[in-house]
C-alpha cells in the first residue's frame, strides 16, 4: 500500500446556489412566495417595489405636476434597461458593469400610486386583532364564580386540564371509569366528592363538558333539556345500535312501537356530540390562485396572476457608494448580484407555472367546456413530455398552486387523475370523474331504500364502467359518504 497523487477527470452534477434557489421558488405556494420575497427586499437593500414611489423630491415633483413625458419615458427606458440586463447576465459576474446599470435606473420617475390619508389615525395593527374564547378558560371562569371549595378546586383545576379538543375528560392510557379516582387522589379529595363536583362542571357552560363518554355527554344534555325515560334508556343502554339504525332492534327490546324509537332517535341526532366544538379555533387556510383562465369566446387564455407581489426592480440609489468605497462596491455587488438572481428565479417560475397550466386547459378541453364528468386520465408525464420538462419539475410546479377557471377554482394537481376502463371501444374515464358519478347516483335515490356499493356497481357497469365493489366503497369514503345501512331513512 502507498499514498499517490493521481489526476482523473469525471462529470458531476453539481446543484449551484442559483439552481437551488429556483428549485425552491418553483414548489412554493403563492403565499410562501409572497413572506420570501417582502423578506428579501428587508435583507436586500438594492431590491424594491417598483410600484412604491421612491424618496426622491425631483421625481415626486414630477408626478406631482403630471409630467406625463416622464412617465412615458421611465417605461421606455425600462424596457431598454430589461434587454441590457437579460444580455448581461449571460456574462460573468465581474464583467458587470453596474455603475452604468445603477446610472440608467437613477434616471427613473416612480410609477403613480394611490396615498392614503393620515396613517398615523389609522388604529394599530394589535388593536385590530381578536381571539376566540377558549373552552378552558370559559369553563373555568364558571367554576370560580361556583361555591366551590379549596380542595374541590383542585380537583376542578385538574379536570379542565385534562379536557381535549372536543370537550371530553380524558388520561391517555386510562380507562374512563378509572379517570375520576386518579384525579380525586392527585387533588386530595374523595372519590364520591370528586363524582358530584364533576356532575357540577358538567352541567356547566356547555353543556356536557368534562363527560368521560358520549353516551355520558349526551345523558347530560337530555337530562338538563328534560326528555323522557325512554330517550334516557335508549342513550344509556342503545347507542350503539342507534349508531347503526337497529330501530327494530331497539323496539323489540324495550317493548315499544318502531315509530316511537325513530322520534327519539331524531330528537337525540340534535344533541351536540362535542360540546367543545365552538371553541376550537383552527387556522383558516387562504387559497390564492397562481394563474387565471379566462374564456373568450371558444379560447381559453392562461393568464398569470401577479396582484399582490412586489413588482422588484433595481434600485439605484446606491451607485455612488460604488464610487466612493471599494468595500462598499463589494458589498453592494454581492447584493446586485443575488437580486438578479431572485428577479430571474421569480420569473421563470412564472412562465413556467403559465406553460404547464396551458398544456393542461389544452389536454382538458373537454371539462373546461362541458364540465368534470368529462375530465379526462391524465398524469405527469403526459405534461412533461409536451412542455419537454422532467416529470419532477411538473410535480412541483403542480403542488400548492391553484387555477382560477371559470368552473372554479382548483389545485393543479386536480386535473392529474388515473384511468378507468370503460367498454368498449370508448376512451377511459378519470377517477375524479367516476367518484362525481358515485355521487351522483346516491343524490338521486330512494332515501328509504338507499343504493348497496354492489348496486352501485351495477349501476355504473351500464354506463359502461366497469370497477369493483371495493373501489365504490373507498370512493364512497373519500367523498364523506355514509354506507347505505347509515344513509336509510325509515319515515
Amino acid at each position: 500500500m502507498e499514498i499517490k497523487q493521481q489526476l482523473r477527470l469525471s462529470q458531476q452534477l453539481v446543484m449551484t446556489p442559483q439552481l437551488q434557489q429556483a428549485i425552491k421558488l418553483l414548489q412554493m405556494s403563492r403565499i410562501e412566495l409572497e413572506a420570501l420575497v417582502r423578506e428579501e427586499m428587508l435583507e436586500n437593500p438594492v431590491l424594491e417595489d417598483s410600484l412604491e414611489p421612491a424618496p426622491r423630491d425631483r421625481e415626486a415633483a414630477a408626478v406631482a405636476d403630471g409630467e406625463q413625458s416622464t412617465i412615458d419615458r421611465q417605461v421606455a427606458q425600462d424596457d431598454r434597461v430589461a434587454g441590457e440586463v437579460g444580455a448581461e447576465t449571460e456574462k460573468k459576474a465581474d464583467d458587470i458593469d453596474w455603475e452604468r446599470y445603477l446610472e440608467n435606473h437613477s434616471l427613473q420617475a416612480p410609477v403613480p400610486s394611490f396615498r392614503r390619508g393620515n396613517e398615523d389615525e389609522l388604529p394599530g395593527y394589535e388593536q385590530t386583532l381578536s381571539s376566540g374564547d377558549d373552552l378552558v378558560d370559559h369553563v373555568w371562569w364558571q367554576v370560580r364564580m361556583s361555591e366551590l371549595v379549596e380542595d374541590e378546586m383542585r380537583f376542578a383545576a385538574l379536570v379542565l386540564g385534562n379536557l381535549d379538543d372536543s370537550g371530553f375528560l380524558k388520561m391517555e392510557g386510562v380507562p374512563p371509569e378509572d379517570v375520576v379516582p386518579r384525579l380525586a387522589e392527585e387533588a386530595e379529595i374523595h372519590p364520591e366528592d370528586a363524582e358530584e363536583v364533576l356532575e357540577i362542571i358538567q352541567r356547566m357552560d356547555p353543556i356536557g363538558v368534562a363527560s368521560r363518554t358520549l353516551a355520558e355527554c349526551l345523558h347530560v344534555q337530555a337530562e338538563h333539556l328534560g326528555m323522557d325515560e325512554l330517550t334516557l334508556r335508549i342513550i344509556d343502554e342503545h347507542l350503539e345500535s342507534l349508531e347503526k339504525k337497529a330501530y327494530a332492534q331497539i323496539a323489540k327490546e324495550l317493548g315499544v312501537d318502531v315509530e316511537e324509537v325513530y322520534d327519539v332517535a331524531q330528537v337525540i341526532a340534535e344533541l351536540e356530540p362535542r360540546p367543545g366544538r365552538n371553541f376550537v379555533s383552527e387556522e383558516p387556510r387562504y387559497i390564492v390562485p397562481d394563474v387565471h383562465v379566462h374564456r373568450v369566446g371558444d379560447d381559453y387564455f392562461v393568464v398569470a396572476n401577479d396582484d399582490g407581489l412586489p413588482k422588484l426592480k433595481i434600485s439605484g440609489f446606491y451607485r455612488s457608494a460604488m464610487a466612493g468605497d471599494p468595500k462598499a462596491k463589494e458589498y453592494i455587488q454581492n447584493k446586485l448580484r443575488s437580486a438578479q438572481w431572485l428577479i430571474r428565479s421569480i420569473d421563470q417560475r412564472r412562465k413556467t407555472i403559465v406553460k404547464v397550466t396551458e398544456c393542461i386547459v389544452d389536454k382538458q378541453r373537454e371539462f373546461f367546456d362541458l364540465g368534470i364528468e368529462y375530465l379526462k386520465p391524465m398524469i405527469l408525464r403526459d405534461i412533461a413530455e409536451t412542455v419537454g420538462m422532467h416529470e419532477s419539475t411538473i410535480s412541483r410546479v403542480t403542488s400548492n398552486k391553484y387555477v382560477a377557471t371559470p368552473r372554479g377554482v382548483f389545485e393543479l394537481k386536480f386535473f392529474f387523475n388515473s384511468a378507468i376502463k370503460r367498454e368498449g371501444t370508448k376512451e377511459d374515464i378519470a377517477s375524479e370523474a367516476v367518484k362525481q358519478a358515485i355521487k351522483k347516483i346516491i343524490a338521486d335515490e330512494d332515501p328509504q331504500n338507499p343504493h348497496s356499493d354492489q348496486k352501485i356497481v351495477e349501476i355504473l357497469a351500464d354506463k359502461e364502467i366497469v370497477i369493483a365493489r371495493r373501489t365504490v366503497a373507498k370512493y364512497r369514503e373519500m367523498l364523506g359518504i355514509l354506507s347505505s345501512s347509515k344513509r336509510k331513512k325509515y319515515f
